[in-house]
């Protein structure tokens, strides 16, 4: 390449002196030695940028392959990050989605509990709204049963009309008693049952041959019961074991 340049730069000197015709043959070394001494200046700046662009050349080939290897590398921890967190917050999630449901099955639970309770209190609102009313009636009814006990059975035979009107004082305590059933209104009438405190009240006890000890063997007063609670008790006498 310096032996091209050189001879390029005779053949331009020749060619523009013989033109001009001003140009000496001093001049022309001159300036080839200028020439000279440029190219020869200049190539080992030449050699030093290859050799430098070269080693360069080298890191940038090594420069790929170390940032290839941190990226993987960097890649795997982000990754091993994020399923990390995810399963973090899965775990949070079935934790929380578990309180969630006892919580949604324990309101369930309470709800229907006290949905229960309030038919239950409806019901019994509705059984024994009566019951103050029934209380009430009771008296009226035991009048009718002392005007009917009232009447002997001699009486009537003797008396037609008596006879009657016992017999429409009758119906009328039927119907009366027949009204209150449809309501939920019942007699007590434990005349040969077994004593029951819970139903029963024992005014007297004696002993009555043929009866079983703690059997009720007279009703004084009969009781009433509205939806199967008590609203008086029968007054009775128990039969006892007689004694020796």
């Amino acid at each position: 390449m310096q032996r091209s340049l050189s001879l390029l730069s005779r053949s331009l000197i020749r060619a523009n002196g013989l033109a001009a015709g001003k140009v000496s043959y001093g001049t022309a070394v001159n300036s080839f030695a200028v020439l000279n001494r440029r190219q020869f200046s200049s190539t080992p700046r030449f050699l030093y940028a290859k050799e430098e662009g070269a080693g360069a050349k080298k890191d940038d080939e090594k420069k790929p392959a170390e940032e290839e290897e941190v990226t993987e590398e960097q890649a795997e921890k982000d990754v091993q990050a994020v399923l990390d967190a995810t399963k973090e917050a899965l775990d949070s999630m079935q934790k929380e989605n578990a309180q969630l449901k006892d919580r949604y099955m324990r309101a369930v639970a309470d709800f229907r509990n006290l949905q229960g309770t309030s038919q239950r209190e409806m019901q019994k609102a509705r059984d024994f709204a009566l019951q103050k009313f029934s209380k009430d009636l009771l008296e009226t009814i035991d009048n009718f049963d002392h005007a009917l006990n009232a009447v002997k059975d001699e009486d009537r035979s003797a008396n037609d009309g008596l006879s009657r009107f016992f017999d429409g004082i009758k119906m009328t305590k039927d119907v009366f008693e027949k009204t209150l059933q449809k309501h939920g209104l019942k007699r007590i009438d434990p005349l040969d049952e077994e004593f029951d405190p819970n139903r029963h009240e024992a005014v007297f006890q004696v002993a009555v041959p043929g009866k079983e000890p703690g059997t009720v063997c007279m009703v004084q007063q009969t009781g009433y019961e509205l939806n199967g609670r008590v609203l008086r008790a029968a007054k009775v006498g128990v039969a006892k074991a007689a004694e020796k």
